[in-house]
């Protein structure tokens, strides 16, 4: 074919070595199909400082100088593989010497991606040859383009039957398609569901592989999909001899099982990116007491699964096999379009794939802060000529403090004002030019970091792309596009993270502690800018102070007073900045928030005020009031149910000045009495493996070791006996009566304090004559 041109996004990125070099493979999506881009011949590639010595022996390299130099100044040479093998071997061998080699842990793929600045999105130009089911191309050339496509996707789940290793069914659905794949008779099960019988699970699993291969998605979703789903159908494959073909072109796909204790499976499919449900909301910072399908779906779009909690799933999902295989299918298929409905509620593929546009990294890869800043910094670094060292070459006697926290002041408060800034850290950086070149050669003239950093004023690298990434979050609000701002602002966010993480290349305390440090400074100063002018602030966090307005204040003049104050608060920051660095301040102050009633609680059992927990009543857009908890026990995952709806109710009557001694009063009766046992439940994670815990054992713990065989979530009651498993207590076999004192000790009489106590009032003066009844 002739030379032809392409708009594409990438999907997945691999390497091989090879007699005559590294071949690289890209898959992509475009318009035109499938591509598969192959550059045969690579060589791998670090870099190490001109006057290192290298032990040869056993190493076939070539040397070369380069008109490059670290981050020291000092010259460097290139150092070239034929295999990336040789350079790993060679890495192993200099590790624990005093030869520091620069940039020999990037991986080839993207070092190949990184250099030519592309991320995701790429303009590819070659000569395509027709290949079965894509378009392969040798040596094409890429560059960065604006493409953002429509992936494809099926979301997927399987059913086992949890003992004899056996695939019952396999559902897929996805723009058009709803699919279930099931062993059977169709004369033995009528069913109007699209159900497809096979015989056994060979056919089943051989089936499956065909429908993938027609079907041709880029991405496939799913819940717990790599760790469950995959992995349980690589292994059945393997278990009947069956190639797991499950990449594009009949390629291989592998679950790649983890190396350390911790490390999640990684799914490697050639052409096709698994996208698992529970890890990307994650990344986006979507928040769930619990990340069970069933819970997810019903918080977000009002459904559940069709075999419910409180059944024993396993020994349903066997019945229906039994019984019902329509029943089961229905079941499976639906959780495949839950997965679909949640990714569509979230609008989580744009996310993902804007995250891969703005950082580089795969699409199917959870974290990787540090990667995402090393593809955006080392190409404009190189650029610079300077090359990076390895991660950890450098060892650090000094520490960099977190984020700054300012003592609170207790009490109960009308018409608080929150004055955040505005992603402070990232428009620290900007403003004081902080960089990890700028620090390495900072001129005749740097501004002033901590820890004696200083930096260049005009020779830098990271303000710019923070600058660069602010102006595209502004535009994507400007255009309504959440899931981009989302992504941006988690990017933006990171670099703080990533400077101050010794995983990071760049990594050195005065970078962090001049972040850090700076951000201190502005809160303690704004504060006092703030209280000179006749506002208390009552406290501070990280970004924010909160200003008391008092009584006085209506709702009116208490905004109009917040936007005053934010106008004149930014007026002195830059006129400040300007006189003290001669540089211009990209500090930005907002009025955030209007607390129309405020608590801010003292520590349990102190007169300390607290840090990270506070209450208070705002009028949310639509002009109604809204309570909100930061820290306190209504949002906290570790407090029960009801600990979580009395604090809220108690609150909301002190707020707004309704009685609520009688409300206490009658919860505690109806505590007592047994009327609301199913909101005493304790729910908590098992961390590690039961055989772990030998000393202190936690409650969760011990009633997980009272169950046959226990999930990672446990649900439990304090009981006379101690804990209980809710499995027991609620399907008749309880052995002990709840301890109801336990939760009015632990739980009720906590909560009410913590308000009560500002009003000179208690939890016990108020269920005295209560308490002496029972």
């Amino acid at each position: 074919m002739p030379r032809q041109q392409y708009n594409a996004f990438l999907l997945t990125r691999h390497w091989r070595d090879g007699p005559n070099g590294v071949e690289l493979q890209f898959w992509a999506h475009s318009p035109a199909g499938p591509l598969r881009l192959v550059y045969p011949e690579q060589k791998a590639v670090c870099f190490i400082a001109r006057d290192s010595e290298l032990p040869m022996d056993g190493f076939r390299m070539e040397r070369k100088p380069l008109k490059l130099t670290d981050m020291l100044g000092q010259p460097v040479d290139g150092l070239y593989f034929r295999q990336q093998r040789q350079l790993q071997q060679f890495r192993e061998r200099t590790a624990g010497s005093s030869t520091l080699l620069l940039e020999s842990d990037i991986k080839i793929a993207d070092r190949f991606l990184m250099e030519r600045f592309v991320t995701a999105p790429l303009q590819v130009t070659g000569n395509p040859v027709q290949r079965n089911g894509y378009l392969e191309l040798v040596n094409p050339q890429i560059r960065p383009v604006d493409f953002q496509p429509e992936l494809s996707y099926l979301s997927l789940d399987i059913e086992t039957d949890g003992t004899a290793n056996q695939v019952l069914s396999i559902a897929f659905c996805g723009p058009g398609v709803s699919r279930i794949l099931m062993q059977g008779e169709a004369a033995d099960w009528p069913s109007d569901l699209p159900i497809h019988w096979v015989s056994d699970e060979a056919q089943l699993l051989r089936l499956f592989l065909q429908q993938m291969e027609q079907l041709d998605p880029d991405l496939i979703l799913g819940w717990n999909l790599v760790n469950f789903d995959l992995d349980y159908l690589e292994r059945r494959c393997r278990a009947h001899h069956i190639p797991f073909s499950l990449g594009r072109g009949g390629e291989l796909a592998a679950i790649l099982q983890p190396q350390q204790s911790g490390q999640a499976r990684v799914a490697s499919i050639p052409g096709r990116v698994a996208l698992d449900g529970i890890d990307n909301l994650r990344a986006a910072f979507w928040s769930f007491e619990s990340f069970a399908l069933n819970h997810v779906a019903g918080e977000l779009l009002g459904r559940k699964k069709l075999i419910s909690d409180g059944q024993d799933k396993l020994a349903e999902i066997r019945r229906q096999f039994r019984e019902d295989r329509p029943a089961l299918a229905a079941y499976n298929l639906e959780d495949c379009r839950l997965v679909e409905d949640i990714f569509h509620k979230t609008d989580l593929i744009n996310f993902i794939r804007q995250r891969a546009t703005m950082t580089g990294l795969s699409l199917g890869r959870q974290g990787g802060s540090v990667a995402a800043f090393d593809n955006l910094y080392l190409p404009l670094l190189h650029r610079e000529g300077v090359v990076a060292h390895d991660i950890g070459a450098f060892r650090h006697s000094q520490t960099s403090p977190g984020g700054y926290v300012m003592d609170s002041r207790p009490g109960l408060y009308q018409n608080v004002l929150v004055l955040d800034f505005k992603s402070l850290y990232p428009s620290i950086i900007r403003t004081f030019r902080i960089d990890p070149l700028g620090m390495a050669f900072p001129g005749d003239d740097p501004v002033p970091g901590f820890l004696q950093a200083r930096f260049a004023r005009e020779r830098h690298l990271l303000p710019g792309i923070i600058t660069e990434l602010w102006a595209k979050r502004d535009l994507a609000k400007q255009q309504q596009d959440k899931a981009l701002s989302q992504a941006i602002k988690i990017i933006m966010n990171s670099f703080y993270g990533v400077l101050g993480s010794s995983g990071c290349r760049f990594y050195d305390p005065r970078l962090a502690s001049s972040i850090t440090r700076r951000g201190h400074e502005i809160i303690t100063r704004s504060r006092d800018w703030l209280e000179s002018a006749g506002y208390p602030v009552i406290y501070g966090d990280t970004d924010s102070v909160f200003v008391l307005l008092g009584e006085d204040y209506d709702e009116a003049r208490s905004r109009e007073t917040g936007q005053q104050l934010a106008r004149d608060l930014n007026s002195w920051w830059n006129d400040t900045i300007a006189r003290e660095f001669r540089v211009e301040s990209a500090l930005e102050i907002e009025f955030e928030t209007h607390f129309i009633q405020f608590i801010m609680p003292t520590i349990r059992g102190t007169e300390t005020g607290s840090k990270k927990r506070y209450a208070g009543v705002i009028r949310n857009s639509q002009g109604e009031y809204d309570l909100v908890f930061k820290g306190l026990e209504s949002v906290r995952s570790d407090w029960t149910p009801l600990a979580q709806r009395f604090q809220r109710e108690l609150y909301r009557r002190i707020f707004f000045n309704e009685p609520y001694e009688a409300y206490i009063s009658d919860l505690v009766g109806r505590l007592k009495r047994g009327e609301l046992d199913r909101e005493l439940v304790y729910r908590k994670r098992l961390r590690r493996k039961l055989d772990d815990y030998q000393r202190n054992i936690p409650p969760h713990v011990q009633a997980a070791r009272k169950l046959n065989k226990p999930g990672r979530t446990i649900n439990y009651l304090i009981t006379l006996n101690g804990p209980e498993p809710v499995e027991h207590y609620f399907n008749g076999r309880r052995t002990s009566p709840i301890d109801y004192q336990h939760y009015i000790d632990r739980q009720i009489e906590p909560v009410a304090d913590g308000i009560l106590h500002f009003l000179d009032d208690s939890f016990k003066r108020i269920t005295a004559d209560q308490m002496a009844l029972f």
